[in-house]
């Protein structure tokens, strides 16, 4: 007789006993073991009908079938009822952390139960980690918050220990220039230190305005109005360069609330950074409209936009042209766009920039109509 060697037995196979007997049961198994007990129970009272009379042994299974079933019943509408607050859970989530997908992508298996427990510990987990990616994000805005914060005090108390020596610089060379002819050659050298200082009490100022900004003071505003008194001062800023302006403002855009001189500080800066960038002519155009994109304001918002077909900004220094003192230009200061960009938040908007090489560049505003700039304005009351 010859032993049988391990390789030449055939293993069995568990897969079916595993698949009908695993725990928690599926869905399948659940409706199976129900219509298998109702039809027990059908089977029995039919039985015992013919036999005129119902013993104890076959009461006792037509109640513990009953109990089967009515246990496996309610062991799917627990099922069913887990799916649906999953469902809502799921919804929740997405209103939450909308740009977070992969929170609510499901890839449940064949069997039901099966499904919604992977659903469930999936969910648990990739929650967890967006909890802890918005507490990494936080803590890295809190740090920067305060390094804002302790910039601007130095940069107040900078400012204020400069004023007062450059307004007696100023009045030196006003006197020193009083004592010159008017033919005589140094009145020019004179002439450029003015100009110096000027653009030093320039720079202060904007310090200080970056340093402790002023909330905004809401009130009616016409669109159309502020362009109209931007575009006055901005014309006396061409110079040499031969600059077409374009206006279209929506006639259907109404008034709302907003700080009518900070939006026409913004409108004046953007505009000015657009000649600046226009060699020798060009084009500016301003839009406004109203902007139904942004599902956070039911009333819609108001959308301003400055273009121009200047040389454009590199895409290097897109991304940077909003950080306070970064600047390409000659003699700037980097903080204009800084500042803003900071009054459009402060009205609980955005302000971000579109540029391509060679066509020029485009900066869009948008700000709440006016529901929203109330919400606002209340937050910064409190």
């Amino acid at each position: 007789m010859t032993a049988l060697s391990k390789d030449s037995i055939l293993p069995l196979d568990w897969t079916l006993p595993k698949r009908l007997f695993r725990f928690p049961p599926t869905f399948i198994q659940n409706l199976v073991v129900l219509a298998i007990s109702l039809m027990g129970i059908v089977a029995l009272v039919v039985y015992e009908s013919y036999q005129e009379g119902l013993t104890a042994r076959t009461g006792a299974a037509i109640a513990l079938l009953a109990a089967l079933s009515a246990a496996t019943g309610m062991l799917i509408y627990q099922e069913r009822r887990s799916w649906v607050l999953l469902r809502d859970f799921r919804s929740a989530i997405a209103k939450i952390a909308p740009t977070y997908a992969r929170l609510t992508a499901s890839n449940p298996l064949t069997t039901s139960t099966e499904g919604l427990e992977k659903e469930i510990r999936t969910l648990t987990e990739r929650w967890t980690e967006f909890c802890l990616h918005c507490q990494r994000v936080h803590d890295a805005e809190m740090v920067h918050a305060e390094h804002l914060a302790t910039l601007g005090e130095i940069a107040a108390g900078v400012a204020h220990e400069i004023r007062n020596p450059l307004a007696g610089i100023a009045g030196a060379i006003e006197i020193i220039t009083k004592d010159f002819p008017h033919d005589h050659p140094d009145r020019e050298v004179l002439e450029d230190l003015r100009q110096e200082v000027r653009r030093i009490e320039k720079t202060l100022n904007e310090l200080l305005v970056y340093a402790r900004p002023k909330p905004p003071q809401f009130g009616q505003t016409d669109i159309k109005e502020t362009v109209a008194r931007t575009l006055q001062l901005a014309r006396q800023q061409t110079g040499s360069r031969k600059v077409e302006f374009s206006i279209q403002i929506s006639p259907a855009l109404p008034r709302f609330l907003a700080d009518a001189e900070q939006l026409h500080q913004v409108l004046l800066n953007l505009i000015l950074n657009s000649i600046q960038a226009i060699d020798r002519e060009g084009k500016i155009s301003i839009e406004a409209r109203r902007y139904n994109g942004d599902a956070h304001f039911a009333s819609g918002m108001v959308e301003i936009a400055v273009a121009d077909n200047g040389p454009g900004i590199p895409p290097e220094h897109l991304d940077r042209i909003f950080r306070p003192f970064y600047t390409t230009k000659r003699g700037g200061t980097g903080l204009g766009l800084s500042l803003c960009r900071r009054i459009i938040a402060a009205h609980g908007g955005s302000l971000s920039a579109e540029s391509e090489l060679t066509k020029g560049s485009r900066f869009i505003i948008r700000i709440p109509l006016r529901e929203a700039a109330e919400e606002v304005k209340q937050v910064y009351a409190q």
